[in-house]
């Protein structure tokens, strides 16, 4: 295979080809001082060099992410950034607009990476993307599991908690209408009682509210005992909203809804392209 290593320096080089015949995927400033053998400042400026030149990318202090050979030095797309931002907090998972764009459920491809980590640290610049810190309430941070992304695994939310953390804070998945779209996407496989005992955890009424009204919406195939434990839930507290808070006016506003008690503050035309895209698409017979 042509690792195109002639651009690189001899010391370049053979960093280049140990790491990628030991297909390593991460490597530490340590290693890279003892593989060369040379002082720890001969050796930070050829890591300076090799970032300049797109074989490593900085995950964290001392830590570097290995864009391999094969994939070529311009290989830093957005699943690369995602491991990137994965190395910033721990615990975490990668959420919100982020997570839906990893599982297909948005065509919306935002250089913001959502990281959702109990852990207070600062948002930063992650190769050409940013990293936007969220900090969940305690019993909202769950439903998540590793993911492989290009060889690198990536705590990600999984599609439930995926479409539930959207319609809860719409503002990190592109809006309420983008949220709305996602929860269409993924309701044709959704595992439904999971999604409702994640419900129930979060012991939110109006979160309940807003997943059921827009899984009508979209006219999503919701099993009916589920539909009935969501009405159940729903059918606690005083009413609530989905949208701009009601004291700000929207025209053309969709308004309450009686089945799930929800304010549904958002113009019908905001919404009228996700009307019943949850259906499932017939398939066509042969004539």
């Amino acid at each position: 295979m042509d690792y195109s290593v002639r651009t690189l320096s001899p010391q370049e080089s053979r960093v280049v080809l140990a790491l990628a015949e030991q297909k390593r995927r991460e490597v530490g400033r340590p290693e890279i001082i003892k593989l060369l053998g040379v002082s720890a400042k001969a050796a930070d400026n050829v890591i300076e060099s090799l970032r300049r030149k797109g074989w490593l990318e900085r995950a964290s202090w001392g830590e570097y992410i290995v864009i391999p050979p094969d994939e070529g030095p311009d290989a830093l797309g957005e699943t690369n950034l995602l491991a990137l931002a994965s190395r910033i907090a721990d615990p975490y998972y990668i959420g919100y607009g982020s997570a839906a764009a990893h599982y297909g459920l948005t065509t919306q491809h935002r250089r913001v990476i959502f990281v959702v980590t109990p852990a207070h640290v600062r948002e930063r610049q992650v190769g050409e993307g940013r990293v936007r810190v969220v900090n969940p309430k305690p019993n909202k941070f769950f439903g998540f599991a590793p993911v492989d992304v290009l060889g690198f695994k990536v705590m990600m939310s999984d599609r439930e908690k995926t479409a539930i953390d959207c319609i809860d804070r719409p503002a990190l998945a592109g809006g309420v209408a983008e949220a709305t779209s996602i929860l269409a996407a993924v309701s044709r496989r959704l595992d439904w009682p999971k999604a409702a005992d994640y419900l129930e955890r979060i012991d939110s009424t109006a979160l309940v509210r807003r997943f059921g009204w827009v899984m009508d919406h979209v006219k999503a195939e919701m099993p009916d005992e589920v539909r009935e434990r969501l009405l159940r839930l729903a059918a606690r507290g005083p009413r609530t909203w989905m949208g701009p808070n009601p004291a700000i006016k929207v025209r053309g506003t969709i308004g309450y809804d009686k089945t799930w008690r929800l304010l549904v503050n958002v113009s019908r035309e905001d919404l009228r392209e996700s009307a019943g895209l949850g259906r499932r698409k017939a398939l066509k017979k042969d004539k």
